[in-house]
């Protein structure tokens, strides 16, 4: 039968007609609450409001212990990309923006940036920045960039809540589920003042979509929300490439819900027309956003989305068919064997035409990933990256702590008892297993799980606090509830567990036991050891790497600021049209600080411009000059040990023969690129010009040679060295500066 919302089941019914839920979202013919005093509620909702503002206070404070100790700096790699990109767009405009070709990244490519950049966080900071001081706010834009992770992380909180309750039908869920994810470190770990990344706006913009589509799901009109589920996915489209998980996890819960409505025979129009207007709102948006374009159309990872869409406008149409003819239910059987077999020989005929043609891209390395064993991708690129490696028990144990041991048992209860929201409960569960099983593919999906392990444990949580409440007071009701037990189903189990219930029910000095042993073993030991845990966790993730803190043998703390010191030096010293040579993973901070050329960064858009810079820096000396004469004017080395060059040369050696095989003739892996165990270099590393620079008179008998290189910066603690080249081809480099031979696209492209 048609119909806008699940049907409510007797109990549930009868819970309603009794009084409905208690505080905490059960139905009340499973826990009574007819014994509370009548100051209980007031208590309750004081609470209720006082863990509020303490969750919103700790999600904002926890976050900006960076900003307490070094100041609004931004931190890391990719953030600097980021500002230089915000910097752009508030002194050029949106237009500009969009056809930004950046001639000083990947030299001598360059870099479309307007039309390879997911720009809703850039845009979203400049318009904050502009509306500040409409509100007597005067702050830099490298302030307001600082703190967008921190703000967000708020919002995130807030829309983290609001899901919780929407899944369990508790207040008390929403409330203690936005308290640990307030603090949970699997968000802080991308949310922190200064962490000007992504993600730090993306997770939010995730919250908001499911919050928006569950909601809109609920039954009655609520599908009109579908149009914010729709605008918050176009928001996630503009700012994080992780939409794709978004759109595709909305998807498979829509069609777990219509599989469950069509085996009980039945059509759920809220649900038809909620997905219809977040998937038509949602692709539109995406498809607007230039470094997606029509992906979600041609995808093979967006392919489920668009499936379900065009299921749902099938079942409707037999549905309205059913309804104009009154169809019996075997006759609806009839029309969807024969609607869906057309459909799927007419999708087979499509995909015969366009697969040959090239129309759908295949699946992204990262994406193989998660399906590959081993999550080996067969992209040395990809491998290399080390949160692209599965996450191990202690990764889960490091960023969510109790939450995680707690979160099966949470499943397992929101499943049973928090039934009274069906379609957002089953949202819930489709999410965590799925998510689940993404993250032990890959560490850095972990974050994506924080947010269903704050609510998996909110749901536990809640529900044993519930049982200690109860147990703390006598029902009215207890001889019914007893012989209810009583009256139980036959047999050894249920009647021992019945025989529990009646003792439970009628003595109060197991229930207060109970109650006061949750009580100060789980609200005070164990929630007290997560919030140390978790602003022990965010104190170490708010070091902004680029600035650190070190201690001398003296025991002295110093500052240590190497990084931008060379960096300055760079921007000070040298040419503006210099072009430094450097591994990608520098490259942002190089373009960002110094306002120099860099031969490659984190975009990692070319696979083979990163392995000539592979071969380049792992050849011998001599070999190594030939070709970075012909890119760059310096090069920029990490020295000074923890996650130098030299520990990341194996990967150089092996993205480098991945595409040119004489580096490491015959041995994919470089095997022979690397240190023994004593930290002696092998042969083929000793002989590299990037070991010769990195430890240029620092080792006995490693210099480099005065005819190809000279030294002309060395930071204070040693962390950076920089040295000019010599022999410089300057007719290529006058070459690629010449803007007549600067051919960004096609003639006639739009951002050229």
């Amino acid at each position: 039968m048609a119909k806008g919302s699940p049907p409510k089941k007797k109990a549930a019914a009868t819970a309603a007609a009794k009084g409905g839920k208690d505080a905490g979202g059960w139905e009340a013919v499973d826990i009574p609450s007819t014994g509370r005093p009548i100051w209980f509620n007031p208590i309750v909702w004081a609470l209720r409001l006082y863990f509020v503002q303490w969750a919103l206070r700790e999600a904002y404070h926890i976050r900006t212990y960076a900003i307490q100790e070094y100041g609004t700096v931004i931190h890391e790699f990719d953030p600097w990309f980021n500002f230089r990109a915000t910097q752009y767009l508030a002194d050029n405009g949106v237009e500009r923006f969009y056809k930004w070709f950046d001639y000083m990244s990947w030299y001598p490519l360059g870099r479309p940036v307007g039309t390879t950049i997911y720009p809703g966080m850039q845009l979203t900071s400049v318009a904050i920045w502009n509306a500040l001081p409409s509100f007597g706010v005067e702050m830099s834009l490298n302030d307001v960039c600082c703190y967008m992770p921190v703000w967000f992380g708020v919002i995130a909180t807030v829309f983290l809540g609001l899901l919780a309750y929407e899944c369990s039908g508790s207040i008390d869920v929403g409330v203690i589920s936005a308290g640990i994810f307030s603090i949970i470190p699997a968000h802080i770990m991308r949310s922190v003042g200064g962490g000007y990344d992504n993600e730090s706006v993306a997770i939010t913009a995730m919250l908001m979509t499911f919050y928006f589509w569950v909601r809109s799901v609920r039954g009655g009109n609520s599908w009109i929300i579908g149009v914010l589920a729709g605008l918050a996915e176009y928001y996630m489209a503009l700012s994080w490439g992780g939409y794709v998980f978004v759109v595709n996890m909305v998807a498979l819960h829509a069609a777990v819900l219509s599989l469950t409505y069509v085996m009980r025979k039945e059509f759920d129009l809220t649900l038809h027309k909620a997905y219809s207007l977040f998937y038509v709102i949602g692709t539109y948006g995406a498809t607007t956003v230039p470094v997606i374009g029509m992906t979600p159309l041609k995808s093979l990872e967006q392919m489920l989305p668009l499936l379900v869409f065009l299921a749902m406008q099938v079942v409707a149409v037999i549905e309205y068919q059913r309804r104009e003819k009154n169809l019996t239910f075997e006759d609806v059987h009839k029309l969807r064997i024969q609607y869906f077999g057309t459909c799927a020989a007419a999708g087979v005929a499509v995909c015969a035409v366009l697969f040959p043609m090239g129309y759908f891209g295949p699946l992204s390395s990262r994406v193989r990933g998660l399906f590959v064993a081993h999550t080996r991708t067969g992209n040395p690129l990809v491998d290399s990256v080390a949160e692209h490696q599965p996450a191990s028990p202690k990764a889960y144990w490091t960023y969510m702590h109790y939450a995680c041991p707690m979160a099966p048992f949470g499943l397992a209860l929101l499943f049973m008892k928090h039934k009274s929201h069906r379609n957002a409960m089953m949202f819930m569960v489709s999410y965590a297993v799925t998510v689940y099983y993404f993250s032990t593919k890959m560490q850095r999906l972990v974050l994506l799980a924080g947010p269903a392990a704050a609510v998996l444990a909110g749901v536990f949580i809640q529900n044993m606090f519930q049982l200690g409440v109860d147990a703390a007071f006598q029902h009215e009701d207890a001889a019914e509830l007893v012989g209810k037990a009583r009256r139980g189903k036959k047999g050894s189990l249920w009647e021992a567990l019945s025989g529990l219930r009646v003792i439970w029910y009628q003595n109060a000095l197991p229930r207060l036991a109970v109650s006061v042993l949750f009580v100060l073993w789980g609200a005070l030991s164990l929630s007290g050891e997560f919030y140390g845990l978790a602003h022990h966790m965010a104190h170490g993730m708010s070091h902004p790497q680029i600035v650190t803190k070190g201690q001398m043998p003296s025991g002295e703390t110093v500052v240590i600021d190497d990084y931008r010191e060379a960096y300055y030096w760079l921007r000070d010293n040298t040419p503006k049209d210099a072009r430094v040579l450097a591994w990608w993973d520098y490259g942002y901070q190089i373009a960002g600080l110094a306002n120099r050329t860099t031969i490659a960064d984190g975009n990692t858009w070319n696979h083979e411009h990163i392995a000539l810079l592979g071969k380049a820096l792992t050849s011998p000396q001599k070999d190594g000059h030939r070709i970075v004469r012909h890119l760059a004017d310096y090069v920029l080395v990490w020295a000074g040990g923890r996650g130098d060059d030299m520990a990341k040369s194996p990967h150089m050696a092996r993205i480098g023969t991945s595409v040119y095989k004489d580096v490491c003739p015959g041995d994919p892996s470089c095997s022979q690129f690397g240190m023994d165990r004593d930290r002696n270099p092998s042969p083929m590393m000793q002989q590299s010009l990037l070991f010769t620079l990195h430890s240029h008179n620092d080792r006995k008998g490693v210099v480099a040679d005065s005819k190809l290189f000279k030294e002309v910066f060395k930071s204070k603690y040693g962390k950076v060295r920089i040295f000019k080249v010599k022999g410089v081809d300057n007719e290529s480099k006058k070459w690629a500066a010449d803007p007549a031979n600067r051919k960004c696209d096609a003639p006639g492209s739009w951002y050229c």
